[in-house]
């Protein structure tokens, strides 16, 4: 994420030109951001699943290496008791073998025990090998995807595609709601959506400046709207995503004082005060001796 000086910040013409002076705060909403925020609830499923998936690709490798290693050991203990196997069978040759010629002399009772001993070392090197490859065997059933993994895994696809389906039929019902707003002048929506705005009745106000945004209608001020009813509702990601979007349409609204502020005690409360203490500095530089400085310069003797 490019991070850009304050002075750079008063400098530049706006702190929302999204060619060069945009502030690293508005980087929200971008899914290869290591630390990603200002996302949607869309966009945070999309986000975990993404992780889930490359964690699950990781641990696949892993396993795959780990399984080629396994094979390599097993191949190497089948030869070690293959030569066992073998030596057993030559001693057990040799003997019967030294027993045909001459069953009283004293190189038989000596052969005999030597051969003895061997098949003794040979049964004792082939109880080591069992062993080796009973852990071998319990190591393959740790290195596999547990059932438990496997239906945690499903359960998030599930989930995601459930998140799908919903917004599917939002979609429905917002197509059945424009039918019923296509009645209407889109300066009669707009003026509703404020209305249901100030009567705090967000969800309604949200259904009206989204359908505004559908139609093109003073998009940077309902996009500016949205984000105040995400930030009322406390859902700050998604109020930096829509405040984004606002100032990228229209930087010199009058509402981007206002605009400023709000971001910023936004990215406090998503834990980003780095870039929220570079938005309240920005006010200040700004906007010098406005309420929205002295709340600026408030909230940062807060934070020190």
């Amino acid at each position: 994420m490019t991070r850009i000086t304050l002075a750079t910040l008063v400098v530049a013409i706006s702190p929302f030109i999204l060619s060069s002076g945009e502030p690293s705060a508005f980087g929200a909403g971008n899914l290869n951001n290591p630390k990603p925020y200002g996302l949607t609830a869309t966009e945070e499923v999309i986000l975990e699943n993404k992780q889930n998936l490359h964690k699950v690709v990781v641990d696949t490798n892993n396993q795959a290496n780990k399984v080629d290693s396994i094979r390599d050991r097993i191949d190497g203990l089948q030869g070690v008791i293959e030569g066992l196997a073998k030596k057993s069978q030559e001693n057990k040759l040799a003997l019967q073998l030294l027993n045909e010629k001459n069953k009283s002399s004293d190189e038989y009772e000596k052969r005999r025990s030597e051969m003895s001993e061997n098949n003794s070392k040979n049964i004792e090197d082939m109880k080591v090998v069992v062993k080796e490859l009973s852990s071998l065997i319990d190591m393959i059933n740790k290195t596999y995807i547990t059932k438990s993994e496997f239906n945690t895994l499903v359960e998030e696809v599930n989930k995601f595609k459930g998140l799908v389906s919903k917004e599917l039929k939002g979609s429905s019902k917002s197509s059945d709601k424009s039918s019923d707003l296509n009645k209407l002048s889109l300066s009669d929506i707009a003026a509703k959506a404020q209305n249901f705005y100030n009567k705090k009745l967000y969800d309604n106000s949200l259904e009206y400046y989204t359908y505004l945004i559908d139609k093109n209608y003073k998009p940077a001020n309902a996009y500016y709207m949205i984000a105040e009813i995400q930030y009322y509702k406390k859902n700050y990601s998604e109020a930096i995503a829509y405040f984004k979007k606002s100032a990228s349409l229209y930087d010199k609204a009058s509402y981007m004082p206002i605009l400023m502020l709000h971001t910023a005690i936004a990215m406090e409360n998503t834990s980003d005060k780095s870039n929220a203490k570079t938005f309240y500095n920005a006010i200040i530089s700004k906007y010098p001796g406005s309420e929205y400085a002295s709340k600026a310069k408030k909230s940062l003797s807060l934070m020190k």
